[in-house]
């Protein structure tokens, strides 16, 4: 049986996967459904109490009811690539596109209902507590006297987007930043904004999540660190990630997460104190990874690689 990648032409961290179950002989097909009625088709036919579906991509035909898993990687917008692209073209696609592969049977990393849910920041903070993992003190407001008055018990802030991207083509990633003493939180006004309480880390920590396997990767922040930059992804620190264990409490927390947010992946970010408490930042449900394998080792590409070749119904956090 096939597994489905629905992701770009230009995606390293997917191909990091394919090598692995080419090597276990095990058929992958990928598709970006942005070809979608532009190189790519897919027909399918409810008749007489059965459902029979093909796709074809990349020269390929693969019968729906063929596929063992579908792995959302980074798919493109359904149909962007059409003649004549439309956004009624464009529902009219995802809808025949991922409903056709919902009825297939096939093992979901992540479905799609599920990674869309789990994009939100909001529903990740509460998911979090409720798992029974520590979440800094956080506000998410547009009144600018509760902006204020939340700085006044925690008075050392850090602002960042509640989606996580800026409105541009392609999307940008904005970075966390550090709140000026002297803010006024005007602008709140104008938007929703995140406010958090800076944790004063001593390490950042990414955690990914295959399935039941967890695999936690530690850098530790340099004593002369500047204390402004508190996000990772624009650091300059060239300090390495390496290997490291998960608390028995966090693996608990995490697994409850896994279950109740119905995902098989997900690449969580904490930062970790002085006292050694990891506190969740975020979970990605579709979140890189190669570059914690490069300097890790960890086997992740080879553990999603297992995950999507085994055979079985679907079991998120399993």
């Amino acid at each position: 049986m096939t597994v489905l990648i629905l992701t770009g032409e230009e995606d390293v961290t997917a191909d990091m996967v394919v090598v692995h179950l080419n090597a276990s002989s095990v058929p992958v097909v990928r598709l970006d459904p942005a070809d979608l009625t532009a190189g790519a088709t897919l027909s399918g036919e409810y008749a007489h109490g059965s459902f029979d579906a093909q796709l074809s991509c990349g020269g390929r035909l693969v019968s729906l009811s063929g596929l063992r898993a579908v792995w959302v990687r980074r798919p493109g917008v359904p149909a962007s690539r059409a003649a004549q692209p439309s956004s009624w073209l464009t529902e009219e696609a995802a809808q025949a596109l991922y409903g056709m592969l919902g009825g297939s049977g096939a093992r979901w990393m992540n479905h799609p209902d599920a990674a869309r849910r789990a994009r939100v920041k909001p529903w990740q903070l509460r998911l979090a507590q409720r798992s029974g993992l520590p979440v800094p003190a956080t506000l998410i407001t547009t009144v600018p006297q509760a902006a204020r008055e939340f700085a006044a018990r925690f008075p050392d802030l850090v602002v960042k987007p509640v989606s996580g991207a800026h409105p541009q083509e392609p999307p940008r990633a904005v970075p966390t930043t550090r709140v000026a003493p002297d803010a006024d939180f005007d602008a709140v006004a104008y938007g929703p904004t995140l406010l958090q309480r800076r944790v004063d880390k001593r390490a950042d920590i990414r955690l990914t999540a295959v399935g039941g396997t967890l695999l936690a990767a530690r850098k530790e922040i340099p004593a002369d660190a500047d204390p402004d930059e508190v996000d990772v992804r624009f650091a300059s620190s060239r300090t390495p990630w390496r290997a490291a264990e998960v608390p028995p409490g966090v693996e608990a927390a995490v697994r409850a997460y896994l279950r109740a947010a119905e995902l098989a992946y997900g690449a969580f970010d904490f930062a970790e104190d002085s006292e050694g408490t990891w506190w969740f930042l975020e979970c990605n449900q579709s979140g890189q990874f190669g570059f914690i394998e490069v300097e890790t080792g960890q086997p992740i590409a080879r553990t999603i690689a297992a995950w999507l070749a085994r055979p079985g119904a679907p079991v998120a956090g399993s």
